[in-house]
């Protein structure tokens, strides 16, 4: 509940679902908003499917996963629920993988706002 407790102070979380990983995003977009909503309680803007890895990943993904990377120094974006923290200046102060849980950035996220 990071995006709605933070967000009037400047917080924004995008979700970017994605296929890659073991076929999980099988649905239309607006199915997979639907889901986020209904099963998780998801109030942060949900965007179209992206490839995160690859020769058609996304530029933003792109940029990300070069300028910050992962565990031993990897490029690529292992799995689902991948975070990235990004500052006001564009700054990529941090990346997480899918088992860190979003509630552990909340100390990171109160010293960037």
């Amino acid at each position: 509940r990071l995006y709605d407790k933070y967000n009037q102070q400047g917080l924004e979380v995008l979700g970017f679902p994605c296929n890659q990983f073991g076929k999980q995003e099988k649905g239309e977009n607006a199915d997979i908003k639907e889901f986020c909503e209904s099963q998780f309680s998801v109030s942060f803007p949900m965007f179209a499917k992206v490839d995160v890895n690859g020769t058609n990943a996304e530029p933003l993904f792109k940029y990300l996963s070069t300028n910050k990377k992962g565990f031993m120094g990897t490029e690529a974006i292992k799995w689902n629920f991948s975070k990235f923290l990004v500052d006001r200046e564009g700054n990529i102060v941090g990346r997480f993988g899918s088992l860190d849980d979003p509630n552990s950035l909340e100390n990171d996220i109160k010293g960037l706002l």
